[in-house]
């Protein structure tokens, strides 16, 4: 699936650099950066790129529907763009100094430097979609929008949860399929939106891609507990370090007992925790079942992302390679 993902990213990366390419030059040079294409000097970077999830789901959604993947290339851009839009200010709010092993663009340029490169992603992405001719690019605009809409209101809730001693599973899930979801899904219908195609192939992929994004971020929250930062890119313990209520740490306190109760009363505490404490918090969670809890519902919404591909007549590969992508999302480590 790495290599299927590289694909996506040779076949889209051209377009994306040329659309940057309509910033202005500081502003460019910081997405650049960001995108890892270039070095804090503007210099040209060695190897650079995330994973290209969203990129690789516009092209795969064209293809279910039997169109061109180059059709949805825009798209593939537009998610792409919107993506690190989110990424250039999550960074900053989470105040996360590293990414992809790279320091991030506000600890070096500031938060304003970081807001106003996002903000102008964000814009871009619009722009792309406005150019593609006739219907289908205002259609996967407005497609884009609103996703954008939801995953903003996603991330107000992340942050109103942090002020709040108890948040529970159901409004984590809720949080999570807006903030991250919600892209994915629009990622998946989004080439099927270009390339013309009904509106219940393409609710078909939408739901595909809103199960898959809460799988995603599934084991995104079992990674930021537990992964590794030599493989993640991220601070180690870093969600425990800003004190984030992700989903399996809900799910514990949610549970009740003497797990629950050390959990949330260092929550509440919202002091600064010392290395051996963060570390003892992990395993009070993990050994309370969160990580497995956390592992084995990423499972389950990727087994109701492929059922959504039975309401599609999608051409065997492509029916394959998504399957895989599910799979992929599931055992990932990054």
């Amino acid at each position: 699936m790495a290599q299927r993902l590289d694909h996506a990213r040779r076949l889209v990366e051209p377009a994306l650099r040329l659309a940057v390419t309509r910033l202005d030059p500081i502003t460019a040079a910081r997405a650049g950066y960001h995108f890892g294409w270039l070095e804090a000097d503007g210099s040209a970077a060695a190897a650079g790129g995330g994973k290209a999830v969203r990129p690789g789901l516009a092209l795969l959604g064209a293809r279910a529907v039997g169109a061109d993947p180059e059709i949805a290339v825009p798209g593939a851009v537009a998610v792409e763009l919107v993506h690190n839009f989110s990424l250039l200010h999550d960074d900053l709010i989470d105040g996360d100094a590293e990414r992809r092993h790279r320091t991030t663009v506000w600890a070096l340029w500031g938060g304003p430097s970081a807001i106003l490169t996002g903000d102008a992603l964000l814009a871009l992405a619009q722009e792309v979609l406005l150019d593609v001719p006739g219907p289908t690019g205002p259609a996967a605009a407005r497609l884009l929008a609103v996703a954008t809409r939801e995953l903003i209101r996603g991330q107000i809730q992340d942050m109103a949860y942090e002020r709040r001693p108890e948040v529970a599973v159901t409004e984590v899930l809720a949080m999570a399929e807006a903030k991250t979801a919600a892209l994915l899904s629009a990622s998946t219908a989004i080439g099927a939106v270009l390339a013309g195609a009904p509106a219940d192939a393409v609710a078909a992929l939408a739901d595909y891609g809103r199960h898959l994004g809460l799988a995603f971020q599934l084991v995104d929250d079992v990674l930021g507990i537990w992964g590794d930062p030599a493989v993640t890119g991220k601070p180690a313990l870093s969600d425990l370090r800003s004190r984030k209520t992700s989903l399996p740490v809900a799910r514990v306190i949610g549970a009740g007992g003497a797990a629950a109760e050390e959990v949330a009363a260092w929550l509440a505490a919202g002091t600064e925790a010392d290395e051996d404490l963060l570390r003892r918090i992990a395993e009070v969670l993990e050994e309370a079942g969160g990580r497995a809890w956390a592992r084995q519902q990423a499972a389950r919404h990727a087994r109701s992302a492929t059922a959504s591909l039975d309401r599609i007549k999608a051409p065997a590969d492509v029916l394959t390679e998504l399957r895989e992508l599910a799979a992929f999302v599931v055992g990932r480590e990054t």
